[in-house]
């Protein structure tokens, strides 16, 4: 695929949200685990609001080596990354773009944008924050298409070639031409605002709001570096596990078994976050 074929039709994506900063997004990593590997290349590829276009693909180096069976995968070598910058070098520029976009991306909510943020927590800040997600992924299943889902056998048959795959910029601009074929194949679908259409691409048309659970969490600055207690106007708050959004407090007043594992070994990995909780608890 060569990026400027996949600019025009990009440009044809756009229409879906006219006036809004569209932008694909794709990770290549050290790995598959989105709390331990780290980012080896990131790429960026869409148009701002005013139609401008994005074209940004930028390897890092990552703090630690990248396993050959990740480099068998990707192409990327230790020897490729030694004169990179780190990621923290190119956070302001990544976060500017990403910050009220709408990211597209082939399992971007689960893992690409998920490692992104745990790697803006490992920086000590936030990460940016996408007005909305459109993970296609999510998308083909909702849709209830047969299997393979797999990008590249997806893209296979809805006529879309996908050369250098497991490049971030193939990647991201093959899922983007994805997610434009399928809006016009299945058009009746996408008739519904944004945040509306990403809560039925990931949630489907339930009643009930699936994300209401956490909501704002993101939001809220943490405590331990990777985000899983979070600070609420001075109230903690859990971001992760069964009691996801809810105070410290309340979960010690109506299951705290819980609360004793939380400050056990088991629990947290975080001596100076159970020593804030047990104060907090205290105060």
């Amino acid at each position: 695929m060569f990026k400027g074929d996949a600019l025009c039709l990009l440009f044809m994506a756009q229409d879906l949200f006219e006036g809004e900063k569209v932008l694909a997004f794709d990770l290549e990593t050290t790995g598959i685990s989105t709390n331990n590997d780290r980012i080896v290349q990131y790429a960026l590829i869409g148009t701002l609001g005013d139609g401008t276009p994005v074209n940004v693909e930028q390897i890092v180096k990552p703090p630690i080596r990248i396993p050959h069976e990740a480099s068998n995968v990707h192409g990327i070598y230790n020897d490729d990354v030694r004169d990179k910058p780190p990621l923290s070098d190119v956070a302001d520029e990544l976060a500017e773009l990403i910050d009220g976009a709408i990211l597209v991306g082939h399992n971007v909510r689960s893992f690409d944008y998920a490692m992104l943020k745990t790697e803006f927590l490992r920086m000590g800040r936030l990460a940016p924050q996408p007005k909305a997600i459109m993970d296609t992924l999510e998308l083909v299943r909702r849709l209830k298409l047969p299997r393979p889902h797999r990008l590249g056998a997806l893209c296979q048959r809805h006529g879309i070639q996908l050369e250098a795959a497991h490049t971030a910029a193939a990647d991201a601009a093959a899922t983007m031409l994805l997610f434009w074929r399928l809006s016009v194949e299945h058009a009746s679908a996408f008739r519904r605002p944004i945040h509306e259409l990403e809560r039925w691409i990931a949630h489907g048309d339930s009643a009930k709001d699936a994300t209401e659970l956490g909501r704002g969490l993101d939001d809220l600055a943490p405590v331990d570096a990777m985000g899983k207690i979070r600070e609420d106007g001075g109230e903690l708050v859990l971001a992760f596990g069964r009691h996801r959004g809810r105070y410290v407090r309340e979960v010690q007043t109506n299951d705290p078994s819980y609360i004793g594992w939380l400050l056990s070994p088991k629990g947290l990995d975080c001596p100076d976050t159970q020593a804030k909780i047990k104060a907090h608890l205290r105060s």
